[in-house]
C-alpha cells in the first residue's frame, strides 16, 4: 500500500499559497526549529509556531542558483571523438 497522498495546495488569504507536507528531520534540527522559533518570537512579541519558523527561514535565506554555473559534463561524453561530415 503507498500511503503518500500529492499534498494539495491553496491559496491564503494574503495572497501566497499554502501546501502541506511532511518532512522527516532528525531531533536535533527540531531543537534548532525551536531556537529559531524562540529568536523570531522575541523579535515579534509574540508567540512563534515552528511552521512560522521555517517558513520565516526559507524567506530569508537565498535560495541557491540552480542555473547559475552549468553542470558539467562526465569525462566519457567530452571524450567522443567529433564525427567530420563525411560518412
Amino acid at each position: 500500500m503507498n500511503d503518500r497522498v500529492s499534498a494539495p495546495m491553496h491559496a491564503t488569504p494574503d495572497g501566497e499559497a499554502e501546501i502541506a507536507l511532511v518532512v522527516r528531520i532528525p531531533w536535533e534540527d527540531v531543537a534548532r526549529l525551536g531556537q529559531e522559533a524562540g529568536r523570531l518570537a522575541a523579535q515579534m512579541q509574540r508567540p512563534v509556531t515552528l511552521d512560522e519558523a521555517v517558513s520565516h527561514r526559507l524567506r530569508s535565506r537565498p535560495a541557491p542558483a540552480a542555473h547559475a554555473k552549468p553542470m558539467e559534463q562526465p569525462a566519457a561524453v567530452s571524450a567522443l571523438p567529433r564525427l567530420s561530415g563525411t560518412a
